[in-house]
């Protein structure tokens, strides 16, 4: 499977234009704005570069994963938040103003962070001599995360018209994209997939809900409202797995590598909503008015 054009120049262009619809969202005034929630940002930022990838680890450790999968679980935790955490946070009354914040920074220093934590996992588990995230695929990596991003940002800033037309689209393929490789992913390892959901089901599981599970306890240590806190969840919890199978699949050339990114794909559609009910059910009216607020004053911000 990871040998077909499909795969090696399909996928790196369906996630360039993911990224570019990412960056259609996005403005300026949205990395400026980290200004006005440095805390939330900070915090979002140590969870998702320090604390994600050592919880990972521990997870690995403790279920004894083979070396391949753990590396698809550390490069799962090294992905960043995306449009569908944006998404969530909007259906649980979260301050989407503040996730776009927070996608928007996390988008560049993923560009960084993934080929950093991937390698260095490469290394633990001894799987230096037949995979490696080079000088060569490092820029790659950057390539195909940031350069997107910015390019949408600059046709955004020159015909947010066009932008906004852009986005529906854009987010209907993205899942189209997602659902397509997840399902690919599953079966080119059809014959071991019962073994794999056995191995990494339960550790990918426990990833989806410590992640959301952590986002929100941060934020709410910082003394954060709850809209911001489901915001920070949410993009700390659910991770951009297009970024990891596309990675898994087109630059390291391991299906093993992208199951647990697969699967998870799947199961944070069940605990990402449950979890985004159980918190929201006690937002407050006020909490609620405010967050509409902040939100109508990013769109026109960014009209």
């Amino acid at each position: 499977m990871q040998d077909s054009a499909l795969i090696t120049v399909g996928l790196p262009i369906a996630l360039a234009i993911i990224m570019f619809g990412l960056g259609l969202s996005l403005t300026t005034g949205d990395f400026a704005r980290v200004a006005r929630s440095p805390k939330a940002v900070v915090g979002a930022l140590i969870l998702q570069i320090l604390v994600l990838p050592a919880v990972a680890f521990g997870l690995i450790v403790l279920f004894d994963l083979p070396p391949l999968l753990a590396v698809g679980v550390m490069l799962l935790a090294a992905s960043p938040g995306g449009t569908t955490a944006n998404l969530f946070s909007h259906l649980f009354r979260g301050d989407v103003a503040l996730n776009i914040s927070l996608t928007a920074i996390n988008s560049v220093f993923a560009a960084f962070s993934i080929p950093l934590i991937t390698n260095l996992a490469i290394n633990y588990f001894d799987l230096g001599d037949t995979l490696g995230l080079q000088f060569g695929k490092i820029a790659q990596v950057v390539t195909l995360v940031l350069v997107p991003v910015l390019l949408g940002m600059l046709v955004r800033a020159r015909n947010p018209q066009f932008a906004r037309k852009a986005d529906r689209p854009v987010r209907i393929f993205s899942i189209v994209v997602l659902v397509a490789i997840t399902i690919g992913a599953i079966i080119g390892e059809r014959e071991n997939v019962l073994t794999y959901l056995k191995q990494v089901g339960l550790v990918t599981a426990l990833f989806c809900l410590i992640s959301l599970s952590a986002g929100y306890a941060l934020a709410r240590m910082l003394r954060l409202n709850k809209p911001q806190a489901i915001a920070t969840s949410m993009e700390v919890g659910i991770h951009n797995t297009t970024i990891a199978l596309t990675i898994a699949l087109s630059v390291l050339n391991s299906t093993e590598i992208a199951i647990p990114a697969a699967v998870y794909s799947i199961l944070m559609y069940i605990i990402a909503p449950a979890f985004g009910f159980l918190l929201s059910r006690g937002l407050s009216d006020d909490e609620a008015v405010e967050d509409d607020d902040l939100a109508s004053e990013t769109t026109s911000a960014t009209a």
